[in-house]
């Protein structure tokens, strides 16, 4: 669980590295059953989301596999989704990223979902999960520290490097949890191999989920999963079948 100072630093900072968070089974099952997805699903790969020029995708994890299942209750990522959400919190969407190697350009700066805070505060929190070692050189995540506290999102299409950005790398193995209204964005993979990460995206309680849960998953994940998984994705809540029937794309750059 969170420290003291982990809070302060992702209260204040708007992100926070957890180094080594991922046992190395776990890591490794996660590059296995992503690449196994990969193969299966071919030129399909990402589609019940988005596909991206220069990056693998895939979506809709949680229905793909139990490693994923597990994933999404990792309870310092979950401890790190309340201290930016409040209590109150859900699954919004479970994907991932593999930067093309000699990908040409930085991804623009965002915040996830284009989000602003409300007035209940803010309501998009994200973790990368580094599948690969984060570099300099193979598409580390670029952060601006602060801006998740200057009430707006950057201007659309900034490619260009904000003053005061940092490059955050580390080791396979590691997460890192954000308030995804801190503006980021993955930077260009000038290596010879692939950067993948694994995005555990979360939305406050009364916001729609950029990937509607309970239509994605089949029946038989349905029927085996725990209570406190039923909850943090929402399948038996009224209001979330609510919110989807207004619309739950969620649009918005994911690093």
């Amino acid at each position: 669980m969170l420290t003291d100072t982990d809070r302060q630093q992702l209260d204040r900072q708007g992100y926070l590295v957890l180094p080594g968070l991922m046992s190395a089974d776990l890591l490794e099952s996660l590059r296995h059953r992503v690449e196994e997805l990969f193969e299966e699903e071919g030129a399909l790969a990402g589609a019940e989301f988005k596909q991206e020029p220069g990056a693998r995708r895939l979506a809709n994890l949680v229905n793909k596999g139990r490693v994923f299942e597990d994933v999404i209750l990792t309870p310092s990522v979950l401890d790190a989704m309340g201290q930016v959400l409040g209590p109150r919190f859900k699954l919004s969407s479970l994907n991932v990223r593999s930067a093309d190697p000699h990908s040409e350009s930085d991804q623009p700066l965002h915040a996830d979902s284009g989000a602003v805070a409300d007035g209940q505060g803010y309501w998009v929190a994200n973790s990368v999960w580094m599948l690969d070692d984060f570099t300099p050189e193979n598409g580390a995540t670029r952060m601006v520290p602060g801006s998740h506290r200057w009430g707006q999102a950057p201007p659309p299409g900034m490619y260009e490097p904000h003053p005061e950005q940092q490059l955050v790398t580390g080791k396979a193995g590691t997460v890192v949890v954000m308030n995804a209204h801190m503006w980021h964005g993955g930077t260009a993979n000038r290596t010879a191999a692939p950067r993948r990460a694994m995005h555990v995206y979360y939305t406050r309680w009364d916001k729609p989920q950029q990937q509607y849960q309970k239509a994605l998953l089949n029946a038989e994940v349905q029927a085996r999963l725990c209570p406190e998984a039923r909850r943090i994705l929402a399948l038996d809540d009224l209001l979330n079948d609510e919110l989807s029937a207004t619309g739950s794309g969620v649009s918005g750059f994911m690093k």
